[in-house]
């Protein structure tokens, strides 16, 4: 055991599955340990390092920005924040940005708003209906909508207010759904939950029956959200308008940062209804505009929606050639396949060989890879894979 490793288990919280490996730096799609290994990343540190490691626009930027300032409070106008939402606003549906730290931050922002609008339409407009399966963060909202009973277990009684729907059910959000609902949360492609798409006709439905029932459609993009599917957000993919979605992850390319964007409609927060001390400080939101620019500008959507569907098409050759693999979905470079033996055995030969992949769900290895992997690096995924479900 490394000096690093055993100091990490003696003052960090248990709070993680840790791999026993000590990273020390990275270089494109490939990170390296303290021990000089070289590992390809199809993780991108759970779909966050779009741009890889060390690109040299997002590193400039924020060596430039450092020298002149690292933060200053919302309560002054901060002009790297106002042009990364500029950039948001004016390539998307949405009409104002709300900044914060973390996919969890931003949807608890998001339950607060629907929460206020519901009020706005009556007292008891307070139901929200999120989707079994699903994923939305670890803090008590967050985990609150999310439809998984493990994740919520030790940390009851969550709160109130959420009733839980099968996804791609038209009919199970049908009996749920009604004049007290003031949301409906959803992820297109569920992700922590197994890299589930959604129907493009269920979305559609479900879309219709909060306007029926005039409660927001929110959808967490945290996870599919800037660039991942192939289109700046995933619910383009879809021909649905939500009034509502949150970013996470990739917007900030590695620098913690969270949004959520909303419609002219659900903008309802008006000083003191909510804040964010560090949302959308300088440094995090000048990372941001880098990633909207090469995502934007340089042509990378194109890039990603090339590279998706050659990441799609070599695995599902690799199910034709492996009876483990029993499926494999997603959309652009968000990919899962799913097994009939321990997704963890999958994961920790990928490692052995040299590469990261993490599991989603029950059953699924997932790949999410920095935005910027080639086709010879795809190849080298599939190859290391190869080698690896041979051996199991």
């Amino acid at each position: 055991m490394s000096r690093c490793i055993e100091l990490g288990q003696k003052y960090i919280m248990n709070s993680y599955n840790r791999f026993p490996i000590t990273i020390s730096h990275g270089e494109g799609v490939y990170i390296y340990d303290d021990t000089g290994k070289k590992y390809l990343d199809m993780c991108a540190g759970i779909a966050v390092n779009a741009l890889g490691y060390s690109h040299k626009g997002l590193r400039d930027a924020l060596k430039e920005q450092v020298d002149k300032l690292l933060h200053i409070s919302n309560l002054y106008y901060v002009p790297q924040q106002i042009e990364t939402a500029k950039r948001l606003i004016e390539n998307s549906i949405f009409d104002k940005v709300f900044f914060c730290n973390s996919g969890a931050e931003a949807n608890e922002a998001a339950l607060k708003l629907a929460r206020k609008y519901g009020k706005s339409k009556g007292e008891n407009k307070t139901k929200i209906i999120t989707m079994h399966h699903s994923f939305h963060g670890r803090t008590y909202g967050a985990l609150s909508a999310t439809g998984q009973a493990k994740y919520q277990k030790s940390f009851m009684p969550i709160m109130e207010g959420f009733s839980y729907a099968d996804y791609n059910d038209i009919d199970s959000l049908k009996a749920l759904i009604d004049e007290s609902t003031c949301a409906v949360l959803l992820e297109v492609i569920q992700g922590e939950g197994g890299i589930i798409p959604g129907n493009k006709a269920y979305l559609k439905e479900v879309q219709q029956f909060c306007h029926q029932y005039d409660a927001l459609l929110i959808v967490d993009e945290v996870q599919t959200g800037i660039g991942r599917t192939g289109t700046l957000f995933a619910f383009e993919n879809f021909d649905i308008q939500p009034d509502v979605i949150t970013l996470a992850k990739a917007l900030g390319g590695g620098v913690p940062i969270g949004a959520m964007l909303c419609n002219a409609k659900a903008d309802v927060f008006v000083p003191a209804d909510h804040a964010s001390t560090f949302g959308g400080n300088p440094l995090a939101t000048t990372a941001a505009q880098v990633v909207l620019d090469e995502l934007i500008t340089n042509n990378l959507l194109a890039h990603v929606k090339e590279m998706g569907a050659y990441l799609e098409s070599e695995l599902n050759k690799l199910k034709e050639a492996f009876s483990v693999i029993t499926d494999v979905r997603g959309m652009g470079l968000m990919q899962g396949i799913a097994l009939n033996i321990a997704p963890k055995d999958v994961v920790n030969k990928c490692i052995e060989k040299g590469m990261l992949v993490v599991g989603a769900g029950e059953n699924v290895v997932r790949f999410v890879p920095p935005l910027i992997i080639s086709k010879e690096q795809i190849d080298e995924c599939i190859s290391i894979l190869k080698v690896a479900l041979k051996e199991l």
